[in-house]
């Protein structure tokens, strides 16, 4: 990988961020039609979603919820998990919390997941089990 480059996606890139979403194994769509292309274009018009690509393409991509202070996603293609791409791609949905004057953030993913396991290492609090049965977190900003 020589030339990579983290940017803001575009009404273009959705396809390729569907993809991702759809291929992940951790926190699967169960029905994927409750994400459509729709709901990508509607969040980009509120937020900006932050996508990892090299010259073979985009892999992974994170974006924040300034309306909640969640962060709304952070999902790495199974093809390319292990080279940093989430680690690198987390501080830049950080700071558009931070930019629309979020002091705390949160998600939740799936108890004792490799996602867990991640956030827990970036620093992440966990907050107990959601409603829904996921391990909530928090990360002063």
């Amino acid at each position: 990988m020589t030339d990579k480059v983290i940017r803001t996606a575009t009404d273009a890139d959705i396809p390729a961020l569907m993809r991702i979403r759809a291929a992940v194994q951790e926190n699967r769509l169960n029905d994927p039609s409750r994400v459509p292309a729709s709901a990508y274009e509607e969040f980009l018009t509120v937020s900006r979603i932050w996508l990892f690509q090299d010259e073979d393409g985009i892999h992974g991509f994170a974006a924040a919820d300034p309306r909640d202070g969640s962060i709304w996603a952070l999902f790495t293609d199974p093809a390319a998990e292990g080279r940093g791409i989430g680690k690198a791609l987390l501080p830049h949905a950080l700071d558009d919390l931070r930019a629309a004057g979020w002091q705390t953030a949160n998600l939740s993913t799936g108890p004792g997941t490799r996602a867990d396991e991640f956030y827990r290492r970036q620093g992440w609090q966990p907050t107990g089990l959601t409603e829904g049965g996921e391990q909530g977190f928090t990360k002063p900003l």
